[in-house]
């Protein structure tokens, strides 16, 4: 008996605490606060007979004390620096109630004193909030913390230079891309070299190349060779015309010769004109000896003939320049009145059409016995499906035009079926092209039903139907299919009285089959209860 009676004081004890605590307390802490669990610990963030203060919370948090002491950071911003904790950071909700929560996506990273800009803009806020990052390892601990990141970029990223240049990395780079340090404007012309011409443009790490310093791989910036051009250029003549490089050439590109004061090629037997002035020497000097006399007089004393004598008379080709221009072999000056000499005019879109279009590379530039008919050059997509009589020959011009294909002249009078209304207006393929069971598109011409139901849903379900056709055009006209002639006094019931008032909707209501929804319009029972009550 005396067992029992402890036990019962044991339970009733313990049911007494939990309910007093859950009288005292409004709801759990969240996980971050759950070891502060219990009343004895209450006093830990609330001062007795008054709310919970930031200095309490503070006293926990150090490291955001320490920047509001220092007036660095979110919390020491001007929109932040005067609030109580618990205005953004409230509590009593649970254990998975998150209490630090905000929008990343319309957080205004300024407050923070570190300014988003170029790629840091674009970037997810985890690729640099990350542990990595964070060099108190208090903070590392929290995964989901915004805390401890430096705004020096080498606390981030790494010193490609290795100490060689400074830390202040903005000196020489933006935040656009670290690749390009003239974003920022760093004025190489106050070092050693001076950069001209197309070394303005040239990427750095072109010069600067990347090798092993101390076990790493690193930017060399100094100790750098630049007295001569071979310092840095490979001669590709070989010491033929000595070292300065200079005398032809200048820093805007190699391909740039000094006519005026060097070598002048107006001068020889052979001026450059149009894209000859562009081609590296060695493409005509082959053996690298500038001065071996060269064959020039005609283009094939260089250029292959890409037309294998197709245009020779009497054994003898003409030379290139009747057709082409030394600006490139892609332009022409055979014109179009030239080529309306030959067996094919040129009209329509054909006068816009490329030589190659036609003269094939794969029939080897092709130019003499080409066809004459549409479908020497074109697919006859129709072939098959079009029956002769209208197609007599495979004679594309009876339908279509030289200008385009869409143009069609068709007279679809000379058919059974005669274009009316909208009909008029639609596309020959809105009827003649359809896809089949597999999906691809097919084109029929021929033994088309000429029934509105062969082409049209019959959103009538049959209603009007007659020894199983539907006849659309005793109600619809070919212009316009909402606009009805249908007489109402030729049903079985006719339209007198206030009936003659009533909207069609009033009686023809929607109705549901298993095909969907349509409106009904034959009635078995068209007694006045079917409708009135």
């Amino acid at each position: 008996m005396l067992i029992k009676r402890i036990l019962f004081t044991t339970i009733f004890a313990f049911l007494l605490g939990n309910f007093a605590f859950a009288q005292i307390s409004p709801g759990e802490l969240s996980k971050g606060h759950a070891d502060l669990e219990g009343v004895s610990n209450c006093t830990k963030c609330h001062t007795v007979g008054n709310k919970v203060t930031r200095e309490k919370c503070l006293a926990c948090h150090k490291e955001i004390k320490a920047q509001i002491v220092a007036k660095k950071g979110f919390h020491a911003s001007s929109e932040v620096g005067s609030k109580d904790c618990f205005t953004c950071h409230n509590e009593h909700h649970g254990r998975n109630f998150q209490i630090v929560k905000f929008d990343q996506k319309k957080f205004d990273h300024n407050l923070t004193g570190f300014k988003l800009s170029g790629v840091h803009a674009k970037k997810d806020c985890k690729a640099c909030h990350k542990a990595e990052f964070i060099s108190d390892p208090k903070l590392k601990k929290n995964l989901n913390t915004f805390l401890g990141l430096k705004q020096e970029c080498l606390s981030c990223h790494a010193d490609y230079h290795q100490g060689k240049l400074s830390n202040k990395c903005a000196t020489c780079h933006g935040f656009e891309s670290f690749k390009n340090p003239k974003v920022v404007g760093f004025d190489h012309n106050k070092t050693k070299f001076p950069l001209l011409g197309k070394h303005k443009t040239t990427d750095c790490v072109k010069c600067h190349k990347t090798e092993i310093i101390d076990g790493k791989p690193a930017q060399r910036f100094k100790g750098l060779k630049f007295a001569s051009c071979v310092d840095c250029h490979k001669d590709v003549h070989e010491n033929k015309f000595g070292q300065d490089c200079k005398k032809c050439h200048t820093e805007e590109s190699f391909h740039i010769i000094k006519n005026e004061k060097t070598f002048d090629h107006d001068k020889t037997n052979f001026k450059l004109i149009g894209a000859h002035n562009t081609v590296d020497c060695k493409k005509c000097h082959k053996s690298g000896k500038m001065t071996d006399p060269l064959k020039h007089n005609r283009c094939s004393d260089c250029h292959t003939d890409y037309h294998k004598g197709e245009f020779a008379k009497n054994g003898i080709s003409p030379d290139c320049n009747q057709c082409h221009t030394n600006d490139s072999f892609k332009e022409t000056n055979y014109t179009i009145e030239s080529h309306n000499k030959t067996k094919f005019k040129l009209e329509g879109a054909h006068m816009a059409t490329a030589c190659i279009a036609c003269h094939k590379k794969e029939d080897k530039w092709s130019f003499k016995n080409m066809g004459t008919k549409c479908v020497d050059c074109h697919k006859n997509e129709h072939k098959g499906f079009i029956q002769d009589k209208y197609f007599a020959g495979e004679n594309c011009t009876v339908c279509h035009t030289v200008n385009s294909w869409k143009e069609v002249k068709f007279d679809h009078n000379k058919t059974n079926f005669k274009l009316e209304g909208v009909h008029a207006k639609e596309s020959c393929s809105a009827c003649h092209y359809a896809k089949n069971d597999k999906g691809i598109k097919v084109q029929k011409f021929k033994g088309l039903a000429m029934d509105c139901s062969a082409c049209h849903k019959d959103s009538h379900r049959n209603q009007f139907a007659e020894n199983g056709k539907t006849d659309c055009t005793r109600c619809h006209n070919f212009d316009k299919w909402e606009d009805s002639k249908f007489d109402h006094n030729t049903s079985r019931f006719l339209l007198e009285g206030e009936h003659k008032n009533v909207k069609c909707i009033e009686c023809h209501k929607p109705a549901t089959d298993q095909k969907g929804k349509y409106i009904q319009y034959k009635f078995n029972n068209i007694e006045c209860s079917s409708c009135h009550s």
